[in-house]
């Protein structure tokens, strides 16, 4: 088995102190880093815990090859195209129970045709959270409204769809709310 903890804490751009303050009950940056590097054995009430605090599922944080993931061989910045200066993995997005996608088939807003979203559904204490993010929000009679939730009260939804011109959309208590979370975009 291969420990992944530090790619995917790396990945999500995390600190060991920042993996071990979302730990529950909190740890320390040194127990999360021993952990990481095998000097401590790593538990699976531990895994579970790391797993929570990284947002990700436990069997992300081992696997049994390296094969699932990418070298990065190169970091792109508005100064052009360099080295790491150390050695890092990209993780490819890995599907749960509460991810659905939505597929682009007309380029509209930042989305082109083909684009892929990857959207975690979320419960209602959470919606604080989706705030200015993209949203899938259902509508009766199987549609849907797209967009940047800008404002929300009291159940009703002010949702304002890509593209420029567009018109802001209310929504009155969806069943449901899905934020935008992975973008796969094929070249």
């Amino acid at each position: 088995m291969i420990n992944r903890i530090r790619d995917v804490r790396r990945a999500r751009n995390l600190t060991l102190e920042e993996v071990a303050q979302r730990c529950e009950p909190p740890t320390t940056a040194q127990t999360i880093g021993r952990l990481e590097t095998g000097t401590r054995t790593l538990s699976l009430d531990w895994l579970n815990r790391i797993a929570a605090a990284l947002e990700v599922e436990s069997s992300a944080l081992v696997s049994s090859s390296a094969a699932a993931d990418l070298p990065v061989a190169a970091l792109l910045a508005p100064d052009g195209a360099r080295a790491p200066t150390r050695a890092e993995r990209a993780l490819p997005p890995a599907a749960a129970d509460n991810l659905i996608a939505l597929r682009v088939t007309g380029s509209i807003g930042e989305y082109r045709s083909g684009d892929v979203l990857w959207l975690r559904r979320i419960e209602q204490a959470d919606l604080a959270s989706a705030l200015n993010r993209d949203v899938l929000v259902p509508r009766p009679a199987g549609r849907f409204v797209f967009g940047r939730l800008i404002a929300r009260e009291e159940g009703r939804m002010q949702i304002l769809p890509p593209g420029a011109g567009t018109r802001q959309q209310v929504v009155n208590d969806p069943p449901w709310l899905a934020v935008a979370e992975t973008l796969i975009r094929p070249l």
